[in-house]
């Protein structure tokens, strides 16, 4: 489809020619400018699904909202933003789109399972209990 043909069906569709173009995804320095020194907190189908506080030099600490968090770091590789966890030493690779003041996450390792949306945003760490402790 043409660009031409692609803002008329945009326009038709009640969209704006901006949105009728496809959205590039954020590369490494936008979203460190973006979630530098902040806590993230994303959505998955209309349900908390989890957090990420980003800390100095690209590390960061994800949870799924259970208190249990993981350390890890993210890094800019062919377009995406790859982040390896301390417990998974694969990397998990996004493609990051601005929409508004809001973000939406890709997961490139498949990109049909899993869009995450960004809910809301603190500068607040999360809350991270120590490691299991038995009796």
């Amino acid at each position: 489809m043409t660009r031409t043909a692609s803002l008329a069906l945009g326009l038709f569709l009640g969209l704006s020619p901006l949105t009728a173009i496809a959205a590039e995804s954020m590369s490494g320095g936008d979203f460190e400018r973006y979630v530098d020194g902040k806590t993230l907190y994303f959505g998955l189908a209309g349900k908390a699904y989890g957090a990420e506080e980003y800390l100095p030099n690209r590390q960061v600490r994800w949870s799924f909202l259970d208190g249990k968090c993981k350390d890890g770091y993210w890094y800019e590789e062919a377009g995406s933003i790859c982040f390896v966890y301390e417990d998974k030493p694969e990397p998990q690779c996004w493609s990051f789109f601005q929409e508004g003041d809001k973000l939406r996450a890709v997961f490139e390792n498949d990109p049909t399972s899993t869009v995450l949306y960004e809910a809301q945003q603190d500068e607040e760490p999360m809350l991270c209990y120590g490691p299991d402790v038995g009796v």
